[in-house]
Protein backbone atom coordinates (compact mmCIF):
# COMPACT_ATOMS: atom_id res chain seq x y z
CA UNK A 1 0.00 0.00 0.00
CA UNK A 2 1.52 3.16 -0.65
CA UNK A 3 1.11 6.65 1.16
CA UNK A 4 -1.55 8.05 -1.37
CA UNK A 5 -3.43 5.08 -1.32
CA UNK A 6 -6.40 4.59 2.17
CA UNK A 7 -6.42 1.74 4.12
CA UNK A 8 -8.97 -0.50 3.25
CA UNK A 9 -11.58 -0.74 5.97
CA UNK A 10 -11.95 -3.75 7.77
CA UNK A 11 -15.03 -4.96 9.03
CA UNK A 12 -13.33 -5.86 12.50
CA UNK A 13 -12.15 -2.82 13.32
CA UNK A 14 -15.26 -1.53 13.98
CA UNK A 15 -16.24 -2.01 17.93
CA UNK A 16 -19.88 -2.70 18.87
CA UNK A 17 -21.68 0.46 19.32
CA UNK A 18 -19.75 2.20 15.87
CA UNK A 19 -21.39 3.57 13.11
CA UNK A 20 -20.06 3.87 9.73
CA UNK A 21 -20.85 5.89 6.92
CA UNK A 22 -20.10 5.96 3.11
CA UNK A 23 -17.25 8.10 1.66
CA UNK A 24 -17.15 10.37 -1.45
CA UNK A 25 -16.47 8.85 -4.25
CA UNK A 26 -13.52 11.74 -4.74
CA UNK A 27 -11.23 13.95 -3.03
CA UNK A 28 -11.48 17.84 -3.11
CA UNK A 29 -7.85 18.62 -2.11
CA UNK A 30 -4.51 16.81 -2.12
CA UNK A 31 -1.15 17.42 0.07
CA UNK A 32 2.25 17.31 -0.30
CA UNK A 33 3.95 14.50 2.66
CA UNK A 34 7.05 17.05 3.49
CA UNK A 35 8.60 14.27 5.54
CA UNK A 36 8.32 11.29 8.27
CA UNK A 37 7.76 11.30 11.74
CA UNK A 38 10.27 8.43 13.20
CA UNK A 39 9.08 6.95 16.95
CA UNK A 40 9.69 3.98 18.40
CA UNK A 41 5.95 2.30 17.84
CA UNK A 42 5.31 0.14 15.25
CA UNK A 43 1.92 -0.46 16.12
CA UNK A 44 -0.96 2.32 16.79
CA UNK A 45 -2.05 0.10 19.59
CA UNK A 46 1.54 0.53 21.41
CA UNK A 47 1.19 4.08 20.57
CA UNK A 48 0.51 6.82 23.80
CA UNK A 49 -3.31 7.50 24.26
CA UNK A 50 -2.24 11.52 23.68
CA UNK A 51 1.20 12.87 23.02
CA UNK A 52 1.66 14.69 26.01
CA UNK A 53 1.75 11.21 27.87
CA UNK A 54 4.90 10.32 26.64
CA UNK A 55 8.60 11.52 26.92
CA UNK A 56 10.01 9.04 23.92
CA UNK A 57 12.40 10.79 21.71
CA UNK A 58 11.30 11.00 18.23
CA UNK A 59 12.73 12.31 14.73
CA UNK A 60 11.11 14.56 12.34
CA UNK A 61 13.11 13.94 8.92
CA UNK A 62 12.10 17.02 6.69
CA UNK A 63 12.38 16.21 2.92
CA UNK A 64 15.63 17.79 1.92
CA UNK A 65 13.73 20.02 -0.69
CA UNK A 66 12.35 21.84 2.70
CA UNK A 67 15.92 22.28 4.32
CA UNK A 68 15.58 26.22 4.15
CA UNK A 69 11.77 26.28 5.30
CA UNK A 70 13.41 25.61 8.58
CA UNK A 71 15.44 28.82 8.75
CA UNK A 72 14.33 30.38 12.26
CA UNK A 73 13.01 27.14 13.93
CA UNK A 74 15.92 26.66 15.73
CA UNK A 75 14.79 29.80 17.88
CA UNK A 76 11.38 27.72 18.74
CA UNK A 77 11.05 25.97 22.05
CA UNK A 78 7.80 24.21 20.43
CA UNK A 79 6.31 23.32 17.02
CA UNK A 80 2.96 22.18 16.14
CA UNK A 81 3.25 19.43 13.90
CA UNK A 82 0.73 18.65 11.68
CA UNK A 83 1.08 14.60 10.68
CA UNK A 84 -1.42 12.31 8.32
CA UNK A 85 -2.21 9.05 10.28
CA UNK A 86 -1.90 7.13 7.17
CA UNK A 87 -3.34 3.90 8.40
CA UNK A 88 -6.39 4.96 10.23
CA UNK A 89 -10.23 4.13 8.79
CA UNK A 90 -11.90 7.32 7.31
CA UNK A 91 -15.38 5.77 7.72
CA UNK A 92 -16.58 5.71 11.19
CA UNK A 93 -19.18 8.97 12.43
CA UNK A 94 -19.78 7.27 15.79
CA UNK A 95 -16.43 5.68 17.91
CA UNK A 96 -16.31 3.79 21.29
CA UNK A 97 -13.72 4.94 22.79
CA UNK A 98 -11.46 2.34 23.93
CA UNK A 99 -10.47 4.31 27.43
CA UNK A 100 -14.49 6.24 27.79
CA UNK A 101 -16.78 3.10 26.61
CA UNK A 102 -19.60 5.03 25.77
CA UNK A 103 -20.40 6.02 21.81
CA UNK A 104 -19.18 9.58 20.78
CA UNK A 105 -19.34 11.55 17.52
CA UNK A 106 -15.91 11.41 15.55
CA UNK A 107 -15.92 15.41 15.94
CA UNK A 108 -16.22 15.04 19.81
CA UNK A 109 -12.88 12.74 19.77
CA UNK A 110 -9.02 13.01 19.24
CA UNK A 111 -9.34 10.09 17.73
CA UNK A 112 -7.28 9.13 14.31
CA UNK A 113 -10.45 7.78 13.20
CA UNK A 114 -11.67 10.66 11.38
CA UNK A 115 -12.88 11.62 7.36
CA UNK A 116 -9.35 13.61 7.06
CA UNK A 117 -7.26 11.63 9.55
CA UNK A 118 -5.02 14.65 10.39
CA UNK A 119 -3.18 14.90 13.61
CA UNK A 120 -1.78 17.19 15.73
CA UNK A 121 0.96 17.54 18.47
CA UNK A 122 2.85 20.22 20.16
CA UNK A 123 6.43 18.82 20.12
CA UNK A 124 9.76 19.75 22.13
CA UNK A 125 12.18 21.35 20.20
CA UNK A 126 15.47 19.64 21.74
CA UNK A 127 17.63 19.91 18.39
CA UNK A 128 18.45 19.97 15.35
CA UNK A 129 21.02 18.53 12.76
CA UNK A 130 20.05 19.23 8.72
CA UNK A 131 16.59 18.47 7.98
CA UNK A 132 16.07 15.96 11.05
CA UNK A 133 14.68 17.76 13.96
CA UNK A 134 14.78 15.19 17.77
CA UNK A 135 11.54 16.20 19.47
CA UNK A 136 9.45 15.16 22.07
CA UNK A 137 5.62 14.88 21.98
CA UNK A 138 4.33 12.65 19.85
CA UNK A 139 1.63 9.83 19.34
CA UNK A 140 1.91 8.54 15.76
CA UNK A 141 3.53 5.07 14.71
CA UNK A 142 6.99 5.08 13.04
CA UNK A 143 6.73 6.14 9.30
CA UNK A 144 3.38 8.52 9.86
CA UNK A 145 3.91 11.40 7.22
CA UNK A 146 4.64 14.92 8.17
CA UNK A 147 2.16 17.42 6.40
CA UNK A 148 3.46 20.66 8.28
CA UNK A 149 5.58 22.52 10.92
CA UNK A 150 4.79 25.95 12.69
CA UNK A 151 5.91 27.56 15.31
CA UNK A 152 4.33 27.71 18.64
CA UNK A 153 2.47 30.56 20.47
CA UNK A 154 1.25 30.61 23.59
CA UNK A 155 -0.37 34.22 23.54
CA UNK A 156 -2.40 32.80 20.29
CA UNK A 157 -2.49 28.62 20.81
CA UNK A 158 -3.22 28.31 24.47
CA UNK A 159 -6.99 28.43 25.30
CA UNK A 160 -6.68 27.78 29.18
CA UNK A 161 -10.27 28.16 30.09
CA UNK A 162 -11.69 25.68 27.04
CA UNK A 163 -13.63 22.78 28.19
CA UNK A 164 -14.54 19.35 26.36
CA UNK A 165 -17.81 18.65 28.59
CA UNK A 166 -17.96 14.50 28.04
CA UNK A 167 -14.31 14.75 29.56
CA UNK A 168 -14.68 17.01 32.37
CA UNK A 169 -17.94 14.84 33.33
CA UNK A 170 -15.67 11.51 32.81
CA UNK A 171 -13.41 12.30 35.47
CA UNK A 172 -16.25 13.09 38.72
Amino acid sequence: MTDTQDRPAQPSDVRPGEVTTELPDGFDAGVFFIGRLRTPWMQRQDCPRNARESTAVCTIELDARYARALTGVETCTHLLALYWMHEARRDLVIQVPRHHNEPRGTFALRSPVRPNPIAASVVKLLSIEGTRLTVIGLDCIDGTPLLDLKPYFTSTDSVTDAVVGWHAAHKE
